[in-house]
């Protein structure tokens, strides 16, 4: 194993027999052997990948294409038929919620079984059982059976000792899709907090947000092999836009007589998407942008807090009712630095039809120095890709100053000097 990787996945394999009539009773086995019959359901198919020390990565994918099984054997819950997984330290894992709790006992008693699992002594529980009870915020039920625990009872204390086990490598699989929205942000603190101090992460999810607020790099299983794989702000695109091209060819497809063709222009869709920089489906089009100063001058270079102007015109072939706009903004090293649409923001719903234009204006820009590309997007009212422009445009932020990071916050120095007399 390399000396700078937590994670090395090789040549893995894993399928499960899927039986399509199985007695449950011994009399139905013995009298119906002939009806014991399965097929054989390939799962992965030979995934290979690596993840350093350190590193966060999202698992993605459609449900069944094999990603919450990788998850499950990297925490050894089941095995490969063949392949090897190799894995650098302690190991913590958020698998099932509640997995491992017993009902009857407390949220207490639970948190020293669950602890010990991971590998913990009593003496180093004790230490930790303030701190696990003071991030779930259980303290007025932690000594009721976790049987009276809502949902989000169960996620919080699982989370919360899940993260305080000090592992080398965390392994998260939706978990975090539970429990209110305060408690979601303090999670991903945490998550944040850890992966700093040196944790690997590994998270599965179907929101792509989720995984963009702490993951640097993505997975994207298909069918039992990874489709695509590198930053969040590369790979994400491909599998929308893959996903936006599959409801389309499945709805022209619904009444289509045979079943091989539909298949066929599933596989057609993945192979033609993931080399594009651009996709949907072209209901409208992003015709032109212009980046202009506070004078109305078309510019690419702009000072940091100084007036930036967009101005994006489109094309509509067809009226697209409660359509919305969105954009991403990107450093030159792929960092992710802001993005929005007019949806989230709930702003007015509109229509599109024939041509117009979409003015966003920035008083301040309070980027710092580089490079930054921008993403555009335009999408129907459910979601679904009608033009999806990857690298759309590039600016450049330019400033007097040396502070560093990505942007650069309003502030006032106030500086007392008290000298002695």
């Amino acid at each position: 194993m390399k000396p700078e990787n937590a994670i090395e996945v090789n040549h893995v394999t894993k399928s499960f027999k899927v039986y399509l009539d199985k007695g449950r009773t011994l009399k139905e086995k013995i009298l119906f052997q002939n009806r014991r019959k399965y097929e054989r359901r390939t799962v992965l198919d030979g995934i290979s990948f690596e993840v350093k020390k350190g590193e966060a990565i999202g698992l993605i994918g459609q449900n069944g294409c094999g990603k919450s099984t990788t998850l499950k054997l990297l925490t050894r819950i089941m095995y490969p038929d063949s392949g090897t997984i190799e894995m650098a330290g302690r190991v913590s894992s958020l698998i099932e919620l509640g997995a491992g709790f017993h009902p009857d006992m407390s949220g207490r008693q639970n948190i020293y079984i669950n602890a010990s699992i991971f590998g913990l002594s009593r003496k180093e529980i004790d230490a930790r059982l303030n701190d696990i009870i003071s991030f779930s915020e259980l303290e007025e039920f932690i000594d009721n059976p976790v049987r009276t625990y809502s949902s989000g009872m169960y996620m919080r204390l699982a989370f919360s000792v899940a993260i305080n086990v000090d592992a080398d490598i965390l392994l998260i699989d939706e978990i975090l899709a539970v429990g209110d929205a305060n408690f979601q942000a303090k999670c991903f603190n945490k998550l944040r907090e850890i992966k700093a101090a040196g944790t690997t992460i590994v998270i599965v999810s179907h929101s792509l947000g989720q995984i963009e607020q702490i993951c640097e790099r993505s997975i994207w299983i298909q069918d039992g092999q990874i489709a695509a794989s590198g930053p969040v702000h590369e790979v994400h695109p491909l599998y929308i836009g893959y996903m936006g091209e599959l409801r389309q060819n499945q709805s022209s497809l619904k009444n289509s007589d045979t079943k091989k063709e539909d298949q066929s222009l599933e596989k057609g869709s993945q192979a033609s998407i993931i080399n594009k920089q651009r996709w949907g489906n072209r209901d409208a089009t992003i015709v032109s942008v212009q980046t202009l100063d506070e004078s109305g001058k078309i510019k690419s270079v702009f000072a940091t807090d100084s007036f930036m102007k967009w101005v994006i015109n489109y094309t509509a072939q067809t009226t697209i009712e409660n359509a919305s706009f969105g954009f991403a903004i990107y450093r030159s090293d792929g960092q992710h630095c802001y993005g929005s649409n007019t949806r989230v923001e709930h702003l007015k719903k509109y229509n599109l039809s024939n041509t117009g234009y979409i003015q966003i204006e920035f008083p301040h820009i309070e980027l710092l120095p580089g490079k930054y590309f921008v993403d555009l997007a335009i999408e129907s009212i459910d979601s679904t890709p009608i033009d999806y422009y990857t690298k759309a445009f590039q600016f450049e932020v330019f400033s007097e100053l040396d502070d560093i990071g990505i942007s650069r916050l309003k502030h006032t120095w106030f500086i007392n000097s008290m000298q002695e007399n």
